[in-house]
């Protein structure tokens, strides 16, 4: 859940965190990486660098201005704070144009490039939708038609307008933005500019499942970082990614497989297809995508979950991402590359030994 300290999991948030997402160690003997790990955003974070060899900086320093990062993240863009400065845009009900943080403005515009891309289904406004589901609470209430097409009519990021890079406008006065689906992607990316700062060119930053890495380990491997296979009674690895190049890089896994309800014989996904406003019925299981800015990455992840491998493939391949999908048919998991993917070079995916 992104920016939570003791709310239960969003049903934007928890695409990420089912995943079992680990540093594989080398087999060779490598110096000492600097390591920092805590919890923050309602999960955990695990940084692993390699300080420059001149770098006369304290650990504790560094860590003092990640958490630093946090706290200020936290109160900008955090859904479950009143005092936000997200919420405080979210409670203002008019039509007028507001003033807004550039940082919130910058986001929104990233995320309707996928909201256009995706025809809709990936959406920043579709809270209302989630909480009609009884997702909020994690107790199902399939709505009405009725409840359903009224709920619809209050979402919608083609009605939020953007003025210019500090100003909005709603089209509807009680829209409201909740970044969960893209947030945790932008604290990555966040935390990985406090390393630079400090002259790190080798690292991993994760939090909470979604991550990124640069250059490679001091003994000159790359990273390597395990993915879970996609089952819901499972504890497997699926997948082991090895980070060739050493080009900065973002990994992305969205998955539908921790969390459902089953009702009246029917299992139903907590992921909801913004156009329609209900949970979506097809296959795909999971989504990992490759591209080098970890916000773009956690919103296409959304995005592509929600489209689903048939109509994300298509998605996918006329925007040049590097994607696999799985399909569950049965006890059968089913992969699809994107072209992207079959010629990437800075990644490659292995099958566990």
């Amino acid at each position: 859940m992104f920016l939570a300290t003791t709310a239960s999991p969003s049903p934007r948030r928890y695409l990420g965190l089912g995943l079992a997402i680990a540093l594989l160690a080398g087999c060779s003997k490598a110096p000492e990486l600097s390591k920092i790990h805590g919890a923050a955003q309602g999960t955990t974070y695990n940084l692993t660098f390699e300080l420059p060899a001149d770098s006369k900086t304290p650990l504790n320093a560094i860590e003092t201005a990640v958490n630093d990062e946090f706290a200020r993240i936290d109160k900008a863009l955090s859904n479950y704070r009143d005092d936000s400065v997200i919420e405080q845009f979210n409670a203002q009900k008019t039509t007028e144009v507001l003033t807004a943080d550039a940082e919130l403005v910058a986001l929104v515009e990233e995320a309707r490039k996928v909201y256009t891309a995706s025809s809709g289904c990936y959406d920043l406004t579709i809270k209302p939708l989630f909480d009609l589901w009884g997702f909020k609470k994690d107790v199902f209430s399939p709505p009405t038609e009725e409840a359903l097409a009224q709920t619809l009519g209050t979402v919608g990021l083609n009605k939020l307008e953007t003025i210019d890079s500090t100003h909005l406008r709603k089209q509807l006065p009680e829209l409201r933005v909740d970044i969960s689906s893209i947030g945790q992607g932008y604290s990555v990316g966040r935390i990985v500019k406090i390393l630079e700062q400090y002259g790190v060119q080798n690292y991993l930053v994760e939090i909470g499942g979604e991550l990124q890495t640069r250059g490679k380990k001091p003994n000159g491997e790359p990273w390597r970082i395990a993915v879970e296979k996609p089952l819901p009674n499972e504890r497997k690895l699926h997948k082991i990614a090895s980070f060739d190049s050493g080009a900065p890089m973002a990994l992305m896994t969205s998955g539908t497989y921790r969390h459902f309800f089953d009702s009246n014989g029917k299992r139903y996904s907590h992921i909801l297809d913004a156009r329609t406003g209900k949970p979506v019925e097809h296959n795909t299981v999971s989504v990992t995508i490759f591209h080098e800015n970890p916000t773009i990455a956690d919103a296409w992840s959304t995005a592509l979950l929600c489209m689903g491998s048939e109509e994300g493939l298509k998605v996918a391949n006329a925007n040049q991402l590097p994607v696999l999908f799985i399909d569950q048919q049965g006890d059968e998991l089913i992969e699809h590359e994107s072209d992207n993917l079959k010629t990437f070079k800075d990644v490659s995916l292995h099958k566990p030994q």
